[in-house]
């Protein structure tokens, strides 16, 4: 039988300019030199705070004065099977140095390459570009509604949303993807990542992000786009989650949580499942379906990353 995944706690240190610190794995050890978020084992009898606290006074010589949970990602590398807890450190006294001859840098989480980091690390890196809604745009909205909605959509990001999914199945795809071309100076001005619905071609032309569909899932094998252009899932169950972990996917959408009027006969997961489901994925993971803004704190207790949505979302906009 197998024993129990080792419990790993790792640290994302943020400063007040948003970088974020990442560590050098050193020669001679598995993955040397790629980039990891600080930390270490958790040790019999700890909690993972304490364990967090020890790591980072011992590797970095600081004192932890703040942290929550940000994410925990199950992985495996060959024979060896451990649970990476990440924690979004925001509070710590002393200057972070180099203790263990490890080398060290601070950077943007926009700006850091995933490709340079350890595969685990990676969900860590996402979870922190990741903001903590998705907006969906309404299925329902006619090529007529163009100009209104251009306007609706730039008003959201002006105001802080930073994820916006253009799903328009009434719309002609050059006319979506006119209206992401239209959209896309704004985007980037905010940092904000538009994707398309199901339209990869259009993606990788555009240079934006893409939302692959349950059915694209099951027919591509390999991810669809560069590392630089955002890449969701939309997924149901494990089958489907594990499936966008093998296509590298940043992330998923996970629904419904609850009954939704967009999918009236879908069974809805209920917020157990849907933990269950996402602490498995092993990468950041929004909850969709009956979901609104104020349900954030309840789904990040949950595990999720935070919420997406439709109808929900936009009546203020």
């Amino acid at each position: 039988m197998a024993g129990a995944p080792l419990h790993v706690l790792a640290g994302a240190l943020r400063d007040r300019a948003g970088r974020v610190l990442l560590a050098e794995r050193p020669a001679g050890k598995h993955l040397a030199g790629l980039w990891e978020f600080p930390g270490g084992k958790l040790e019999p009898g700890e909690t993972p705070l304490a364990a967090l606290a020890r790591e980072l006074d011992e590797e970095l010589g600081i004192a932890l004065v703040e942290a929550a949970p940000l994410i925990r990602v199950p992985w495996r590398y060959h024979e060896r099977e451990l649970l990476l807890d990440a924690w979004c450190v925001t509070q710590w006294r002393g200057e972070p140095r180099s203790l263990e001859g490890q080398g060290l840098q601070w950077c943007l989480p926009a700006q850091a390459d995933p490709a340079t980091l350890a595969p685990a690390d990676r969900a860590i890196l996402q979870a922190l570009r990741l903001p903590p809604h998705y907006l969906i745009t309404p299925a329902e909205v006619s090529p007529a509604e163009r100009g209104p909605w251009f306007e609706r959509i730039s008003r959201a990001i002006a105001a802080g949303e930073r994820l916006v999914q253009l799903r328009l199945p009434r719309w002609p795809r050059e006319s979506v993807r006119e209206l992401a071309a239209a959209l896309r100076p704004l985007a980037r001005e905010h940092g904000a990542q538009l994707l398309l619905n199901a339209d990869i071609e259009g993606a990788r032309a555009l240079g934006i992000g893409v939302q692959l569909t349950g059915a694209q899932l099951a027919t591509l094998r390999e991810r669809p786009l560069p590392l630089q252009q955002v890449v969701g899932a939309s997924c149901h169950d494990a089958a489907q989650l594990a499936q966008a972990l093998r296509l590298a996917a940043d992330f998923a959408t996970l629904s419904p949580v609850a009954a939704t009027a967009s999918h009236p006969q879908a069974a809805p997961l209920g917020w157990s499942n849907f933990r269950a489901l996402a602490e498995a994925a092993a990468m950041p993971v929004y909850a969709l379906g009956g979901m609104a803004p104020a349900q954030l704190a309840q789904a990040r207790a949950m595990g999720a990353q935070g919420v997406a949505g439709i109808r929900g979302f936009w009546s203020e906009l």
